[in-house]
């Protein structure tokens, strides 16, 4: 039988965490259903709706998020914003939305079309969300429960690196506040913030745009890429290696963890409860075998009758305990029989289908990330591209713009250049006519306009010449 001990050695799981990136959508498409869900007619129970649509759900969010209804609020931890979410988002509207707010106005001949606040215009309004909340978690309850708090503290790091990440995958996704709560099974972020749709041709250049930016192919992109990001980054701030599990198919921005890797847990429960029963068989062989020594020394100290030598006389307690001894014999051996191979059959398939199972997991994860790598990649390239033929048509003006600079420049020396050749002929001719443009000198001079030695050098021809060596170093 192979050894207890030898089975666990052999057979290693390796952890793998779920990752759940989950934003708040409305369920209930119809008009109907989101005017009464906004009028707040109906129970959440009859249209269940977890978007943020006007500022009574904002208000509701703000109360729940920074825990305003109980005195926990040393079990959450503020990483973007303030104690105030609803304030949080209505000074956001205005950072973005006021400009484009009064450019829309001005535009406006009729009073009545004129928005006066954004923020309420939105939240009266049944078309658009006031607001987005984006929930992120990374591992379950299974892995946390027996976490200290200082371990899951830790994750404050990991998700403040999951905002940066997310401003650079999701730009125009304007975080206004983000929370982490430690008081529930595991740790989990809360994000509120306003999609921001710019370049609009109707209505206000700048609006809130949710369906625009968060669309089925944008959001699987969007999860996609922040998997991998939060797994380097909990990697590395936590200094370990982990996996995640595989994304649910058919969940792109909701993850149930309760659904993953059903097959695998099932499979594991079982061989669990197989070692169980192994661990009991073994614990029966070693009360056996030491029942096995009492038993050698009972035989070993028997005594022959005296009729035969060949006969032996034993006591009725002797008799019970070699009684007992044989039965539990025969209880081990059937259960080795049973348990032995099975388990030795389950650990080397169970061996055998975990690293099986792992590779393949591995070697997808891998061509996940580098594909999404390639994307990031040819994203950034193309953003680089645009730069560079940007900085390439303004060097091309800037080029043309010197060239044009040159001409006049050139110009211009050969006009001052005719001035001052006339001056040294008018300023120091000898000739009587020419004797008024002393007159000019002295009111040159007086005004500070020229100096002595300006008019030495215009005299012996110098000036001219030091002044085109300038003008050319130029």
């Amino acid at each position: 039988m192979k050894p207890q001990n030898k089975i666990r050695k052999e057979v290693r799981f390796i952890q793998k965490l779920a990752y759940s990136f989950h934003i708040g959508n409305d369920k209930n498409k119809s008009k109907r259903s989101r005017k009464n869900i906004k009028n707040g007619v109906v129970a959440d129970k009859v249209f269940n709706n977890n978007a943020i649509q006007n500022a009574q759900q904002l208000s509701k969010v703000n109360k729940h998020n920074l825990r305003k209804y109980d005195d926990k609020v040393e079990l959450i931890e503020i990483i973007c914003g303030t104690n105030n979410l609803y304030e949080d988002v209505k000074k956001l509207y205005v950072k973005e939305f006021d400009e484009a707010r009064k450019e829309y106005n001005e535009n406006q001949t009729r009073n009545d079309r004129k928005i006066e606040d954004y923020f309420s215009h939105i939240s009266n309004n049944n078309k658009n969300d006031l607001a987005c909340e984006i929930i992120i978690e990374l591992g379950n309850m299974e892995f946390w429960k027996d976490k200290e708090d200082s371990y899951k503290r830790k994750m404050t790091e990991v998700f403040k690196e999951q905002i940066q990440d997310l401003d650079k995958i999701v730009p125009s996704f304007k975080v206004a506040n983000a929370v982490v709560h430690y008081d529930e099974a595991s740790p989990h972020l809360h994000i509120v913030g306003v999609p921001v749709k710019d370049g609009n041709k109707n209505g206000m250049k700048k609006q809130v745009g949710k369906s625009t930016i968060f669309t089925k192919e944008s959001l699987r992109e969007i999860q996609d890429t922040m998997r991998i990001y939060c797994k380097e980054s909990f990697n590395k701030i936590y200094d370990t290696n982990i996996e995640l599990l595989e994304k649910l198919e058919g969940k792109n921005y909701d993850i149930p963890i309760k659904d993953m890797n059903k097959q695998y847990n099932y499979f594991k429960e079982h061989a669990d409860r197989s070692r169980e029963r192994l661990e009991r068989v073994n614990s029966q062989t070693k009360e056996t075998l030491s029942k096995s020594n009492e038993v050698k020394e009972i035989i070993s100290n028997l005594k022959s009758t005296k009729i035969s030598k060949n006969n032996y006389v034993i006591s009725e307690e002797d008799k019970k305990i070699i009684y007992d001894f044989a039965k539990k014999v025969d209880v081990n051996v059937d259960g080795i029989k049973n348990i032995d191979d099975l388990t030795s059959l389950m650990d080397d398939f169970e061996h055998n289908f975990q690293n099986y199972t792992n590779n393949i997991d591995n070697l997808e994860l891998e061509l996940k990330q580098k594909n999404q790598r390639i994307k990031t990649l040819e994203r950034q390239n193309i953003t680089k591209q645009n730069k560079i033929a940007d900085q390439r048509e303004e060097n091309s003006l800037l080029k043309e713009e010197n060239s044009k600079l040159k001409e006049l420049l050139k110009a211009w020396q050969e006009f001052w250049k005719k001035i001052l050749e006339f001056l040294q002929e008018k300023f120091f001719s000898s000739k009587k006519e020419d004797k008024i443009y002393e007159q000019v000198i002295d009111e040159l001079l007086d005004r500070n306009i020229l100096n002595k030695e300006d008019i030495d050098e215009i005299q012996n021809g110098c000036y001219s010449n030091e002044k085109d060596n300038e003008d050319l170093e130029l």
